[in-house]
């Protein structure tokens, strides 16, 4: 299911859109380019032979390092990594999709960068894009009720940035 042919179905009917592989890996995973994942989400759902009905989490990754010096010995340039995980109940087998965005849109500080939801294809996609919203501030665009799920409403920032900055005080209460 996840070899060669498992691939060569994907590839064919998504061309170009596949940007890499990983399928050796313990958590096989096939980086999808942003602007197809929608497409390709959509067939795995309900054209592949393993009918991935499940989206298990949804996942986001700051690759950046802050500091300058370890900055220079990155092999990386920072990005934002979107990690969904899926499951077949019909095949029982699982498979990693990996989306790679610039850090920020456009490439413009404080921008947050974007991505098709998916909640249109697996209904839970609604809370864990929410999540990754609220933490690692990822726009999901479409979905139908993005805002913060576990900060408040009136929280500046995103948490898991590597770059964020936690407040000294919020609401008068100061941090120790």
């Amino acid at each position: 299911m996840r070899g060669p042919a498992f691939l060569e179905k994907l590839e064919a009917a998504f061309p170009g859109a596949i940007v890499a592989t990983h399928l050796e890996a313990i958590d096989p995973s096939v980086e999808v380019a942003p602007e197809r994942l929608i497409d390709v989400c959509r067939w795995l759902k309900e054209s592949s032979d393993s009918r991935f009905d499940s989206l298990e989490s949804v996942t986001a990754v700051d690759w950046f390092e802050p500091d300058a010096k370890k900055a220079a010995k990155v092999t990386w340039s920072p990005h934002t990594e979107l990690i969904y995980h899926l499951w077949s109940t019909v095949s029982r087998v699982s498979l990693v999709l990996k989306v790679k965005l610039p850090r920020w849109k456009a490439d413009v500080a404080g921008q947050l960068p974007e991505v098709a939801s998916v909640a249109g294809v697996w209904r839970t996609a609604d809370w864990h894009e929410r999540e990754a919203y609220d933490l690692s501030g990822v726009h999901f665009t479409g979905h139908p009720d993005l805002r913060r799920i576990l900060c408040p409403e009136d929280w500046e920032g995103h948490p898991l940035r590597k770059d964020y900055e936690m407040p000294l005080e919020y609401h008068g209460i100061r941090a120790k």
